[in-house]
């Protein structure tokens, strides 16, 4: 791989893994198996992409950065099928990438600055996606999969885990990265819930109840939610509205947003 001359570009937040321990922890938790469809996003100079293809012998990969492209080209001769696509991953329709070959299983050191929009963009997908499994700042995995009572148990904990399952994996430290990054970083499993059971209809009308919920931590059900409901509202849907969102378990915001939606038009009083 002396192909990938270029040095990591700060701007798009690239921090290159190394750690051919890490690398192989990784290839574990993926586990592909015959007849899956991988997607890597962000392969930089393929760390985790020529383990993959080397047990997998295809892979599809999403590289914005269009100095990467030949020498992961170059790089993937004599080792298997790799497929690029030069794009920026939020303008990727995994739906359309999955067509009917069957669910993607998405794969990705991603940048840290994209995270958040990388991750609510494949579950605005979820139907095409069979699992995923994630490099992300420690941090983020943590509030990714806390629960109600933690500290960082919020926003992010709820709307991920009301439409996956999350399992934080492993811990990955500093120093397995080119150039190294300033926080330590974690591997993460999600694995998408069928659509049965996950019980939202409206996910605007989720998504709201959930931000304003969270919008000030010590502020009761009761206030945080006086622009969308009443404590009738909350009481009516089986929860305390002296309660506080970190209190509240996942399948409970599910419960007061599908209350919320069953009621008439002006029905919800503030």
């Amino acid at each position: 791989m002396s192909s990938f001359k270029a040095p990591p570009k700060k701007n798009l937040g690239q921090h290159f893994l190394t750690d051919r321990h890490i690398i192989d922890q990784i290839v574990r938790a993926v586990d592909p198996r015959p007849g899956d469809r991988l997607v890597e996003i962000g392969p930089g100079q393929g760390a985790i992409t020529f383990p993959l293809l080397r047990k997998h012998g295809e892979l599809t990969v999403i590289e914005f950065d269009r100095d990467l492209i030949t020498p992961l080209m170059e790089a993937s001769e004599g080792v298997g099928r790799l497929t690029i696509i030069h794009k920026d991953v939020l303008q990727v329709d995994f739906t359309r990438l999955a067509g009917e070959e069957g669910p993607l299983r998405l794969v990705g050191n991603l940048p840290y600055n994209i995270s958040s929009p990388v991750l609510f963009h494949a579950l605005d997908h979820a139907d095409a996606v069979r699992d995923m499994h994630f490099m992300l700042q420690k941090e983020v995995v943590d509030r990714m999969a806390s629960e109600p009572g933690s500290k960082v148990y919020g926003r992010l904990s709820v709307m991920l885990q009301a439409y996956c399952t999350v399992t934080s994996l492993f811990d990955v430290p500093p120093g397995a990265f080119r150039p190294p990054p300033k926080v330590d970083s974690a591997v993460v499993r999600l694995v998408p819930k069928p659509a049965g059971q996950i019980g939202i209809a409206d996910r605007v009308l989720f998504e709201r109840v959930v931000r304003e919920a969270f919008g000030q931590r010590r502020k009761t059900l009761r206030n945080a939610l006086q622009l969308t409901c009443s404590g009738a509202d909350i009481e009516a849907a089986g929860l305390r509205p002296d309660a506080r969102a970190e209190q509240l378990q996942v399948s409970e915001f599910v419960r007061l947003a599908a209350h919320l939606g069953s009621l008439p038009p002006g029905g919800a009083s503030a």
